[in-house]
């Protein structure tokens, strides 16, 4: 006897779901992941301050804030000479906290 396949319920469109998986793509890198940890601790935090946070040097990290910020998982604002970031979408944070309770095992 077959065992039904379980489903998270609606299944969207399959270009939302193209888009989903654009997403969980860009978060599948330890330092992405770690950056919207960083960002959910703040409500906005200057790029030096995860640059020093995520022990990477500063233009791997902006990089990473880039991609992030073409996807519209974080925002970015100019506040004098510096760019500060925040968390755009939650989505990328319930992604994370997804992660973080399967234990770090498949």
């Amino acid at each position: 006897m077959k065992t039904p396949i379980r489903t998270c319920g609606n299944l969207p469109a399959p270009e939302a779901l193209a888009r989903i998986a654009e997403t969980l793509k860009l978060l599948a890198h330890p330092q992405r992941l770690h950056l919207v940890g960083l960002l959910n601790r703040a409500d906005a935090a200057p790029v030096h301050e995860l640059v020093a946070a995520l022990g990477a040097p500063q233009a791997v990290t902006s990089q990473h804030l880039n991609l992030m910020r073409r996807a519209g998982l974080v925002a970015a604002e100019r506040r004098g000479k510096e760019v500060w970031y925040s968390l755009a979408d939650r989505r990328a944070l319930k992604i994370l906290e997804c992660v973080c309770n399967q234990g770090g095992t498949p």
